[in-house]
């Protein structure tokens, strides 16, 4: 049976590769459900959400066995629910953990029981928030909504929000795709395009049309990505999850069918 964890690949890893390093134990605080874990290149961090805690975890970039996180935010105070997934501003040292019809800011030292500085939330601001990503060179927050759960058949909205928004407020923009999101999305600022992955409408849950698509936030937009990966026969079955390697030109996805990591390089997106 498994146990909590995060494994660190090289990253050039191909096959059946074994980690150079895994977070793990009980000093970790870790959980069985981690859906959404991001790295902070700028402070050499990385911040995952645990569930069953309700608490975000922030760990040293170099982490390795059981280390104990260097900061916890938790507690009363915090209005942290059921946390699944999060975002870091490294710019702005802010991190962003959206929940169902709220988001929630926080100062990245933030540690303990604080209260966040700022929330997102109302009937204007939209309901079924599950993921969100920072666009520190245009300023902009962008949250998908109503792509999960038993709303999978009406498609992903990405809505575009000034990124220090705060209370019921409107969307500076509207962008829907025509499936459902799989997980926690990407964004490229220098483009404005989102990356997040995507499978069949309805209840099923994979299938070899699942695709990765890009969409522009340029302007509000309703329809097909820009372009996608995958697609009727490709390689993706169900993919959950999408980061960028800038620095190599690449995108990197995950796939819950296939239980790996898959890595493709693309340059004419950079």
């Amino acid at each position: 049976m498994a146990h909590p964890q995060i494994a660190a690949f090289a990253r050039l890893a191909d096959q059946n590769a074994r980690p150079v390093r895994k977070i793990e134990g009980q000093k970790t605080l870790l959980g069985r459900t981690m859906h959404g874990l991001t790295y902070d290149e700028i402070h050499d961090e990385f911040t995952v959400p645990q569930q069953f805690a309700q608490a975000i975890l922030t760990f040293q970039g170099g982490a390795n066995g059981e280390t104990a996180p260097l900061r916890v935010i938790q507690g009363s105070k915090t209005r942290l629910e059921a946390p699944d997934r999060v975002a870091v501003d490294a710019v702005n040292n802010e991190i962003y953990v959206p929940e169902g019809d709220k988001i929630l800011v926080y100062d990245r030292m933030a540690n303990g029981n604080v209260a966040p500085k700022r929330v997102i939330e109302g009937p204007d601001a939209g309901r079924g928030l599950d993921a969100v990503a920072i666009d520190p060179v245009n300023n902009l927050l962008i949250a998908s909504a109503g792509g999960g759960g038993g709303d999978r058949g009406n498609g992903t909205r990405f809505l575009v929000f000034d990124r220090t928004a705060n209370g019921n407020v409107k969307p500076k923009m509207t962008i829907r795709g025509p499936r459902a999101m799989g997980g926690p999305f990407a964004i490229y600022p220098p483009k404005k395009l989102i990356l997040a992955t995507n499978r069949p409408g309805g209840e099923v849950l994979a299938g070899d049309d699942s695709y990765l698509g890009a969409w522009s936030y340029e302007k509000s937009s309703d329809g097909a990505p820009l372009w996608t990966i995958g697609g009727p026969h490709g390689v993706l079955q169900m993919p959950r999850g999408v980061t960028l390697d800038v620095k190599n030109k690449s995108i990197i996805a995950s796939d819950k069918r296939l239980n790996s990591v898959l890595t493709f390089h693309l340059p004419e997106m950079f």
